[in-house]
C-alpha cells in the first residue's frame, strides 16, 4: 500500500499535527489555556509519555524525529485533534497507539491534554548519582578463565523483552531459550565486546548490564546507570583495545559515559549541550544517539542528535580525552558502517540526509539526500547491487521508499556517496533494513504503519532484481506464520543467524498477549521455525553474536 492510500485510512484531523521536527524555539503568541489535569492523571500520562513518546520528541519535547510537542504548537490543535491523531497515527511513522489497542480510549483522551500542558523539567543525574547506582557482582578474578557451558556463543541471539525489562538468551541452533536476565527498561540494542565473551545492554532507563557469556549460565556481572533515559552502549573495538573500555550515550541528561569495559566502572562523564552545529544556537537537550567503536583509531563515534555534531573520542590517554568534533547534520539518529568498515554512513532523519564519516581519516565525506521521508536504517543493509556494485540501504519511517547509497569510491568513483536508485517497499512506518554476504535477498519491514497486514509483513526483494527499472518484492506474512491471535501484531528488526542461511523476525504484540519470534529460511523464503514460549513478552530488536560484533549486515 503506498503512501496515498495510507492517508486515507486517516480522519482529516489526524494529519493536522506538523509531521516535521519544529523549531528550536517555541513562539509567545497568545494561547489557549491547558487543559485540567489532576496530579494522578498528570503522573500516568507522565509515564506513558517516557514509555511511548519521549524517544521521537524528546523529553522537553523540543522534537527531532517526530514534531515539537511544546504547549505553543500543541495548544493550537486542541484536545480533539491530538486524540485523533494519538488514536490513529499517520503514515509518517507516527504508531496508531489507540487504534493498535497500546493505549484505551481513557489514555489516548489523557495524553491528548498531557501534552498541552507544560514539559516538567527533569532532574540531572551526573557521577555522584552514576556512582551510587554502579553494582560490581562479579569480580573478574572470580569469573570463570575458561567457557563453562557447550553453547556456540557466536550463534547465540540476544532478544529485548521490552515491556518487562529482560533480554532472553537464544540457541541459534536448538532454538531454545538459554535464560531469560533481568536488564533496565525497553533494551534499546545489545551489544558485543570485540572478543565475543561479554554482551552489554542498555534499557531505556539508562541501565547498562554487562553480561559474561562464558558462565555456565549466563548472568549479569556488573551493572551501572549512566542518565535517566537511554539509547546507546559499545565497547572498544581497535586492536589493542579489544574489551578494555565501554561507552554509554544518554538521552536525558544529554551526557555520555566512558566505563572500564570489564567492569563498567564509570571513568569520564560528558555532557553534549551545546551549539547547533548550522545556526549555532544553544540547544539544552542534544540527546545522544548511535555509537560505534572505529576499527582505525582508538576511538569511539558519538552521534549528537539535535545539533547535529560527529564526535570522535579518542580514548587511548583515559582520563584524558581527545575529541574531533565534525560538524553534520541535526538530528542524527541510527546507521551503521558500509561493507568494508572504514565508512561509517548515519541518518539525519528529519533533514532527510544520510552523513558519511570517513573513520580512518576522521572527516565529512559527504552528506546525501535521500528520496524518501525521515530515513531510519537501524544499522543500514551492505549488498553488492548488481549495477552499481557495493551499496549500503535505508528504508524510511515516513515513506515507502527504499534508497541505495554507493559506497565504493576506489572501484566506483561515480556511484560513490550519491543516491543510486530508489525503489518503494510496503509502505511507510519501516524501521529496519536488512541483508547479509550471503544472502541474496534484501529485508524490509513496517512495524510502524498504521495498516496492521501492513505492520505484520516483510518485503523481500531478490538482490539480482535490483538491476530492473522497477523491481518487485514478495510478501512474507510473518505475523499470519506466527498465529498468535486477533489484534495488530508488529513486525520487526530481521537478524540473520550466523551461518546466513536463516533470518529471524520478533513478532511484537501487547504486554498482555504473547509474542513470537519467526524463522526464516533465506533460500527458500519459507517459514522455517515459530519460537514460542510463555517467557516471550513484547519481543522486539534481536542480536546475533557473531553479527553483532563482526558489524556484518
Amino acid at each position: 500500500m503506498k503512501k496515498a492510500a495510507l492517508y486515507a485510512l486517516l480522519p482529516a484531523t489526524a494529519l493536522l499535527v506538523p509531521l516535521a521536527a519544529g523549531p528550536l524555539t517555541a513562539s509567545a503568541e497568545e494561547l489557549p489555556p491547558a487543559p485540567k489535569m489532576t496530579k494522578e492523571e498528570f503522573a500516568k500520562a507522565k509515564k506513558i509519555f517516557f514509555n511511548l513518546c519521549a524517544g521521537c520528541h524528546g523529553v522537553l519535547r523540543k522534537g527531532a524525529t517526530g514534531p515539537n510537542l511544546e504547549p505553543s504548537f500543541t495548544r493550537k490543535e486542541g484536545t480533539e485533534t491530538l486524540k485523533q491523531f494519538i488514536q490513529y497515527g499517520s503514515p509518517a511513522g507516527m504508531p496508531n497507539w489507540g487504534e493498535s489497542g497500546e493505549l484505551t480510549p481513557e489514555e489516548v483522551d489523557l495524553m491528548a491534554r498531557y501534552v498541552q500542558q507544560p514539559p516538567p523539567p527533569p532532574p540531572e543525574f551526573g557521577m555522584p548519582e552514576i556512582t551510587k547506582t554502579y553494582q560490581l557482582i562479579v569480580p573478574v578474578d572470580k569469573r570463570p578463565t575458561k567457557k563453562m557451558n557447550d553453547y556456540d556463543i557466536d550463534n547465540i541471539f540476544s532478544v529485548t523483552l521490552r515491556d518487562i525489562g529482560k533480554v532472553a538468551l537464544i540457541d541459534g541452533h536448538s532454538k531454545k531459550i538459554i535464560t531469560t536476565i533481568d536488564t533496565g527498561f525497553a533494551v534499546h540494542i545489545s551489544r558485543l565486546s570485540s572478543s565475543g565473551r561479554y554482551l552489554y545492554t542498555i534499557g531505556r532507563d539508562g541501565w547498562v548490564n554487562l553480561i559474561d557469556l562464558w558462565m555456565k549460565v549466563p548472568k549479569t556481572v556488573a551493572k551501572v546507570r549512566i542518565g535517566l533515559e537511554a539509547r546507546s552502549v559499545e565497547s572498544s573495538k581497535m586492536k589493542g583495545w579489544e574489551d578494555k573500555y565501554a561507552i554509554a550515550g544518554a538521552y536525558w541528561p544529554p551526557q555520555y559515559v566512558v566505563m572500564d569495559g570489564l567492569t563498567l566502572k564509570p571513568v569520564r562523564i560528558v555532557s553534549t549541550r551545546g551549539y547547533t552545529y548550522d545556526s549555532g544556537e544553544f540547544h539544552p537537550e542534544p540527546r545522544v544517539a548511535s555509537i560505534v567503536a572505529s576499527h582505525y583509531h582508538p576511538e569511539f563515534i558519538v552521534n549528537v542528535k539535535e545539533t547535529g555534531h560527529v564526535l570522535m573520542i579518542d580514548y587511548s590517554k583515559l582520563p584524558n580525552l581527545r575529541v574531533t568534533d565534525i560538524p553534520a547534520e541535526r538530528f542524527l539518529h541510527d546507521g551503521g558502517f558500509d561493507r568494508s568498515g572504514r565508512y561509517f554512513l548515519v541518518a539525519a532523519n528529519a533533514r532527510n540526509t544520510i552523513v558519511v564519516i570517513d573513520t580512518k581519516e576522521d572527516r565529512l565525506v559527504a552528506k546525501v539526500k535521500t528520496s524518501g521521508i525521515k530515513p531510519h536504517p537501524g544499522r543500514g543493509a551492505n549488498i553488492i547491487h548488481p549495477k552499481y556494485g557495493p551499496v549500503w540501504a535505508t528504508s524510511h519511517i515516513g515513506s515507502e521508499h527504499i534508497s541505495f547509497i554507493g559506497t565504493d569510491p576506489e572501484k566506483h568513483p561515480q556511484y560513490a556517496w550519491k543516491e543510486v536508485q530508489v525503489i518503494e517497499g510496503l509502505g511507510g512506518g519501516s524501521l529496519f533494513i536488512k541483508s547479509h554476504p550471503k544472502s541474496k535477498h534484501l529485508y524490509v519491514d513496517a512495524p510502524l504503519n498504521p495498516d496492521k497486514e501492513l505492520s505484520g509483513s516483510v518485503a523481500v526483494f531478490n538482490i539480482a532484481d535490483l538491476a530492473k527499472e522497477e523491481p518487485q518484492y514478495k510478501v512474507l506474512p510473518i505475523a499470519r506464520w506466527a498465529n498468535l491471535g486477533a489484534g495488530q501484531q508488529r513486525v520487526v528488526q530481521g537478524e540473520f543467524n550466523k551461518a546466513g542461511d536463516e533470518i529471524w523476525f520478533s513478532v511484537w504484540n501487547k504486554k498482555d498477549k504473547p509474542s513470537a519470534i519467526v524463522v526464516v529460511d533465506d533460500k527458500t523464503l519459507k517459514l522455517k521455525a515459530v519460537i514460542k514460549d510463555p517467557k516471550i513478552i513484547t519481543a522486539t530488536g534481536k542480536f546475533n553474536v557473531y553479527n553483532t560484533r563482526r558489524d556484518i549486515y
